[in-house]
């Protein structure tokens, strides 16, 4: 297991006889039978100085990252006209999560975390600049940004779960849900300023800039990896060379009901309940005849209830299945709401409470999975936990995509919308029969009106009755 100062927060591993329950629902160490209470409020992973400049140099890449998506999107549209080919963009960009992303859990698992990150930081600044050379020189096509998106998703691969699983070695894991909160919500405060950027350099000077803004603005991760103290960081156990680790993953995951469903919902909001590069801009070019800033205007609205929605998660002290089950049931009601807006004013209205659900859904599975995993094993789970939830974009995008050319922006979004309420109904009916459970309605005033509880069973166990 862990030595050093991070080991005393390092989560035990989950034997095959462990109970879903007991491993979802278990103390951190050091208590007295009780959950740890939330130490120095909702910003409390910032007490940590590694963890400061961390989210520091993170604040300043996502503005970027987002201006270019921004930029990307509208550039693609520009050159095509087409929403299928945005969703093509998108597809490939993600693809490389789908094809190869245990591969990038396996590494992460193996070398330093922070040496690896500091490459693929570097990396993905670059293929910022790559853009911007050939956009500013006037010679981009299309293949050009569908190239760099390939070779983006490519480092992501990598990225991905090394950033996940570095957080706890940052913060150690009686912080963990916090700063897995404050990160979504440093990404989503990027995601304000960013498309604002972004639209206002689009149509001012060209997409261009703003690839270059964001090409540069990795050079604050970069600083703030450099400048970590080392001897801070809690230490983890590298997992050793060997065969089989893929395997290992997957069969860790699947022997585990509190890590399978989370991801199984997960892949299927992503794959088909966040294709808003392709809604967003449909909506902003054909629907409500808009431009650039419109689509920067939505993103906005969008990104503030994200916002929202990261900082009510951080205040929160657990995670539980049943409001993720919950959340990514209202995610879709909400989108087909959105589909159906007669106005662009109702149609920004409910993107704020899309955000503020959608980032609900993500921070409460994320941080349930990591919290639930051995630290040996949680570069995997979480490369695992991001190919399902990022690799389904290439087969989702397309279709999604085309039905929108086909049939429409409204049509398209109501499929999502239907397709992640399904997908929530479904995985909410797997996890009361796996764990055993009934629903108990009660409409009496001052009693909880739904809850879930333990099926009457002679000597079994009442397996995620606590976690649900």
């Amino acid at each position: 297991m862990s030595t050093g100062s991070g080991a005393d927060s390092a989560p035990a591993p989950i034997s095959d006889d462990t109970t879903v329950s007991d491993a979802a629902t278990a103390p951190p160490t050091g208590t007295k039978g009780t959950a740890a209470e939330p130490r120095g409020g909702m910003f409390r992973s910032l007490r940590v100085r590694n963890y400061r400049l961390f989210a520091t140099g993170q604040v300043v890449s996502n503005t970027g990252t987002w201006m270019q998506r921004i930029a990307q999107d509208w550039l693609v549209v520009s050159i095509t006209g087409s929403s299928a080919a945005v969703g093509i963009t998108t597809a490939l960009q993600f693809l490389p999560m789908l094809l190869f992303g245990l591969y990038g859990g396996v590494i992460a698992d193996r070398v330093s975390k922070r040496k690896l990150l500091l490459v693929t930081q570097a990396s993905m600044g670059l293929t910022g600049l790559v853009l911007a050379v050939l956009t500013l020189s006037g010679h981009v096509a299309v293949w050009h940004v569908y190239l760099m998106a390939f070779v983006l998703g490519l480092i992501t691969v990598v990225d991905n779960p090394a950033r996940q699983a570095f957080v706890v070695e940052m913060v150690g894991q009686d912080d963990l849900r916090n700063a897995v909160s404050l990160n979504s919500a440093n990404f989503q405060s990027a995601r304000l300023i960013g498309p604002a950027v972004a639209g206002a350099l689009i149509t001012s000077l060209g997409s261009g800039w703003a690839f270059l803004l964001n090409g540069l603005s990795f050079l604050a991760p970069l600083a703030g990896l450099l400048l970590m103290r080392t001897g801070e960081l809690h230490k983890v156990d590298r997992a050793p060379r060997g065969k089989g680790q893929l395997r290992e993953g997957v069969r860790y995951v699947a022997g585990h009901p509190e890590l399978i469903w989370p991801i199984v919902l997960i892949g299927f909001i992503g794959t088909f309940g966040f294709n808003f590069p392709i809604w967003l801009t449909a909506f902003a070019d054909k629907v409500f005849h808009g431009g650039a800033g419109m689509y920067a205007w939505f993103n906005g609205l969008m990104a503030a209830g994200s916002l929202a929605g990261a900082l009510l998660a951080a205040r929160r002290s657990t995670s539980r299945l049943r409001l993720l089950v919950g959340a990514a049931l209202l995610f879709g009601v909400l989108e087909m709401a959105a589909a159906l807006s007669p106005t662009a004013w109702v149609f920004g209205a409910l993107l704020i409470v899309i955000g503020v659900v959608g980032l609900t859904i993500n921070v409460t599975a994320n941080s349930s999975v990591q919290m639930a995993t051995d630290p040996l094993m949680r570069g995997r789970v979480m490369s695992l936990f991001m190919m399902v939830f990022m690799g389904g974009t290439p087969l989702g995008a397309p279709l999604v995509g085309w039905v929108t050319d086909a049939y429409g922006a409204r049509a398209g979004f109501l499929a999502g919308g239907l397709v992640s309420a399904l997908a929530a109904a479904g995985v909410g009916l797997a996890l009361t029969r796996a764990g055993g459970l009934r629903v108990r309605i009660d409409l009496r005033r001052g009693h909880q009106h739904i809850r879930f509880v333990p099926r009457e069973r002679d000597g079994e166990p009442e397996r995620l009755a606590a976690a649900a």
